[in-house]
């Protein structure tokens, strides 16, 4: 059921880093993105693969992981992604890039969990160091980073009690809570 794709499609911050992503999967996944809808069929988004440890690290640190845990600096070694995408919008063919590159994150994120994989759509990028890092011109917008591997960590849904914080946070097991709206709650 499509239901239950959607549910194991949770925001993934640890992974097994001896469990490998092939430059194959990768293709695949962003082969899925290629075929979503795009505003007026432009077609502006571009991605840049990593599945080799090396550029895997010069992706990893100009990356920040979680905003609301405070005292997380992000996976340590040996639970770090295998697999980074790097979407980007290419400002020859588009100048603002509206809702393409959240419908292919997603649509990617989705792609990955039909393989047993997860990951995590990463906002909080340092864009002019990874600019640097990875040599990419200027004619390329740094949209999101997707971090991609075999998930490490248990994530479940809470429901949002009234009042209450929709911040999401790790008990003692290190089991990681997101705090959701009840449908009622959000239809109009």
């Amino acid at each position: 059921m499509f239901k239950d794709t959607v549910l194991k499609n949770r925001s993934y911050r640890r992974f097994y880093e001896d469990q490998t992503v092939t430059l194959e999967t990768l293709k695949e996944l962003v082969d899925l993105a290629r075929l979503t809808p795009s505003g007026a069929n432009l077609q502006p988004l571009k991605y840049i693969l990593s599945c080799e440890p090396e550029k895997n690290a010069l992706i990893f640190q100009n990356l920040a992981w979680a905003g609301y845990l405070k005292e997380w600096d992000g996976p340590v070694k040996g639970e770090r992604p295998t697999a980074y995408i790097i979407i980007l919008g290419d400002t020859e063919i588009a100048k603002t890039f509206g809702c393409d590159y959240g419908i292919t994150a997603q649509t990617i994120l989705l792609g990955a969990v039909d393989k047993g994989l997860g990951g995590c759509m990463l906002a909080s990028i340092k864009k002019e160091e990874l600019r640097k890092a990875l040599n990419i011109p200027a004619q390329y917008e740094i949209l999101l980073a997707l971090a991609i591997g075999k998930p490490k960590e248990t994530v479940v849904i809470d429901k949002l009690e009234p009042g209450k914080d929709i911040k999401y946070w790790r008990d003692a097991q290190n089991v990681h809570h997101v705090p959701k709206r009840e449908l009622k709650d959000i239809i109009l």
